[in-house]
């Protein structure tokens, strides 16, 4: 972990002013992980993206090939998938963007109230143990607010990440990662390499090559 820490403030200085936080961050994905639970993410516009973005480094691999471990090469074997299974498939962490959901978010949205879609689905997929990363560059777009809300509610950990004021994220989330910018586009730019550290370093805990 340190290592790619390191690397982190290397690159972009102005993160060391979070990076107490990224930390905690990393270790409680660590613990999620370890504890067989799940990552759900959410976030509006730009920060969608991120969700996807998030959700697919950790559902494949992204610094590390991940091969299949040798029980699983096994049984992939034995139930007949052969070579083309396990020279295919990689390891992977579950990872959900409560963003790509269309048909329900928009059923959703015009039959409920759009501010909660989030939070419905958190609370329909969110078990104790998981960890919520909610996304807001402004730390307080309403629909993600409430899907913190819910998580609580859940005891499902949550993970803000929004800009340097925090917003009201910073006010609910266990931990807030608050970057260094206030101009929505310069906070994105800062979210991408925290994320990719993050999801680095629970690469490497997890896979060995």
């Amino acid at each position: 972990m340190q290592t790619i820490l390191t690397e982190l403030i290397i690159n972009h200085p102005a993160l060391s002013a979070c990076l107490d936080s990224i930390k905690l961050a990393a270790e409680a994905l660590i613990t999620c992980y370890e504890n067989g639970g799940k990552l759900l993410l959410c976030g509006n516009g730009g920060s969608a993206a991120d969700c996807e973005h998030i959700a697919g480094e950790l559902l494949k691999g992204f610094a590390k090939k991940r091969p299949l471990p040798d029980n699983l090469r096994e049984k992939f074997t034995e139930a007949g998938g052969g070579a083309d299974f396990i020279g295919n498939l990689q390891g992977a962490l579950p990872a959900i963007s409560l963003t790509g959901h269309v048909s329900l978010s928009t059923a959703f949205a015009n039959d409920v109230n759009p501010d909660f879609t989030f939070a419905q689905q958190l609370y329909g997929l969110g078990n104790p143990g998981d960890v919520l990363i909610a996304i807001s560059t402004s730390g307080n777009a309403k629909n993600v607010i409430n899907a913190v809300i819910t998580a609580k509610v859940k005891d499902v950990g949550t993970v803000g990440l929004t800009g340097w004021d925090g917003g009201k994220l910073a006010e609910l989330c266990d931990i807030t990662i608050k970057a260094p910018a206030d101009e929505t586009y310069r906070v994105q730019e800062y979210h991408l390499p925290v994320y990719h550290a993050l999801c680095r370093i629970v690469e490497e805990r997890f896979f060995e090559t």
